[in-house]
């Protein structure tokens, strides 16, 4: 079936929405994504899930204030973003990107101390505030045996580890992660994907989250917003939107889906679409 681009209302103001969204870039003549409406619930975590090259990350720099719309808007919390300024507004969100770089010789403490710069002016000394915010990051991240070795001499699973307690230090109410279990081995993808669980569950952190695994997405979020060649193909409840007929139509995978396992619908793929 053809993508569908009208969710039903919100019961509540959502953290993040965006409407009538036209998304590219200088290189691109025609509109990379375009979806008449797209939400983030507040107090959520909602997954990003589609095929490379469906659009994900380019919705989530948008909604991060990274990419200027050529048509429509993004509001927080019921106000259009372009009325934050760059420091308030991450205050409010934090984004955590595919690509990031450090100098080597930044120590993991270093590092995760920059996530305090929107609670910080230029010349204001470190608080006992940060310091904590620091030390409960490195901890959530699980890099506290990591915080005085130098970025460049971690692995691509540490490093992103590190970003991640950097993000986390921010303390922001919304959270956007571009594909955080990129490069992990599993054991690291399952504690990242907890620790966003953990900051929902107990701080009530709304999450936006690309993952490339739909089966990890269908396990930790409340909702999914499948995309399919630059529109959203479906959104809601991973009970609702994983079956096999989105498998098929945006995977191209021939799969079951076991709909009654406790964690969530549980994905059996069995061969690609010829």
């Amino acid at each position: 079936r053809g993508a569908r681009d009208e969710p039903a209302e919100p019961t509540r103001t959502p953290a993040l929405h965006g409407e009538k969204l036209e998304l590219g870039y200088p290189a691109t003549e025609e509109p990379v994504v375009e979806t008449e409406r797209v939400d983030v619930p507040a107090g959520e975590v909602t997954a990003l899930v589609g095929p490379n090259g469906s659009g994900k990350s380019t919705l989530l720099k948008s909604l991060a204030k990274q990419l200027e719309p050529e048509a429509g808007e993004v509001l927080l919390d019921g106000e259009a973003i372009d009325a934050y300024g760059s420091k308030e507004f991450a205050r409010e969100v934090g984004m955590l990107s595919q690509e990031n770089e450090a100098p080597g010789s930044t120590t993991v403490e270093e590092l995760v101390y920059h996530g305090r710069y929107p609670h910080r002016g230029f010349f204001d000394a470190v608080t006992q505030a940060d310091d904590e915010a620091v030390d409960r990051a490195i901890e959530l991240a699980g890099v506290e045996h990591l915080r005085d070795e130098p970025v460049g001499d971690l692995s691509g699973g540490q490093k992103q580890l590190a970003w991640i307690a950097l993000t986390l230090a921010q303390e922001t109410d919304v959270l956007l992660l571009d594909e955080p279990t990129t490069y992990l081995d599993l054991h690291h993808q399952l504690r990242v994907m907890e620790v966003v669980r953990e900051l929902n569950e107990e701080a009530g952190v709304t999450v936006a989250v690309v993952l490339h695994d739909i089966a990890q997405a269908a396990r930790f979020a409340d909702n999914l917003i499948a995309m399919k060649d630059g529109e959203v193909y479906d959104w809601g409840p991973p009970r609702k939107v994983v079956t096999e007929a989105l498998l098929e139509d945006v995977f191209d995978v021939v799969a079951s889906v076991d709909t009654d396992a406790p964690d969530g619908p549980r994905i059996h793929p069995h061969r690609p679409v010829e």
